[in-house]
């Protein structure tokens, strides 16, 4: 409808543009994955297939976009990083996440039976998203550790946390006798009681995953 007397509609859509030479990083998160989860019979605290699917996924990305410098993932979030000199799609924040929310799921989508194979999907997954600036090296290194800060407190209470219920406490009293309670202690309860040394967990599950672009 170009040049038509319709055209004026377009004057009411807002112009999202991030700020330029910034670090921009899209977060997608998965949506109700805890029933998502439960619902697939994925085996706690940690499912390596699943992870392995969510890796598999974050290398299509970038892949596909190369303007995506880095990515990392933990649980069932990924973190992809656009060069602060990028001008992808005008650095529009509805268009960059929209973009990289919905490969990301059709990724995931199409590689499930390779992960869990004769195991069908029950339910369409779906992951939501959120663009941030970061104006200097320094704070996105900083918001980077913050997501493997993240990564691994929560799997050091969920190691906790599953312990307890596979040895017969119920979810909810073991996350009440967990609750508030340091890394120390929680370090202590699974090598005294459940003989797991915590640091020798698989990286993965502690640490989260990086994907990167190597120069050749």
């Amino acid at each position: 409808m170009a040049n038509s007397k319709y055209d004026y509609v377009k004057s009411f859509e807002a112009f999202d543009g991030l700020l330029p030479h910034t670090w921009i990083v899209i977060r997608i998160d998965g949506r109700s994955f805890h029933r998502f989860a439960d619902v697939h019979d994925f085996e706690k605290p940690n499912d390596i297939r699943a992870l392995k699917l969510m890796n598999e996924c974050a290398k299509g990305v970038l892949q596909d976009l190369t303007d995506i410098i880095f990515a990392y993932g933990e649980s069932d979030e990924y973190s992809f990083v656009i060069h602060k000199n990028s001008n992808l799609y005008q650095r529009r924040s509805s268009k960059l996440v929209s973009v990289i929310v919905s490969l990301f799921t059709s990724l995931f989508v199409l590689n499930w039976a390779a992960f869990f194979p004769g195991r069908e999907l029950q339910y369409a997954p779906s992951f939501d998203g959120r663009a941030v600036c970061y104006p200097t090296d320094l704070v996105l290194r900083d918001y980077l550790s913050w997501r493997q800060v993240d990564c691994h407190i929560n799997n050091q209470f969920n190691t906790c946390l599953w312990k307890m219920v596979q040895a017969g406490q119920s979810r909810d009293n073991a996350y009440r006798i967990l609750k508030g309670t340091d890394a120390c202690y929680k370090n202590e309860m699974l090598f005294k009681e459940h003989g797991i040394n915590y640091s020798k967990l698989p990286e993965i599950f502690r640490k989260g995953t990086y994907v990167y672009r190597k120069r050749v």
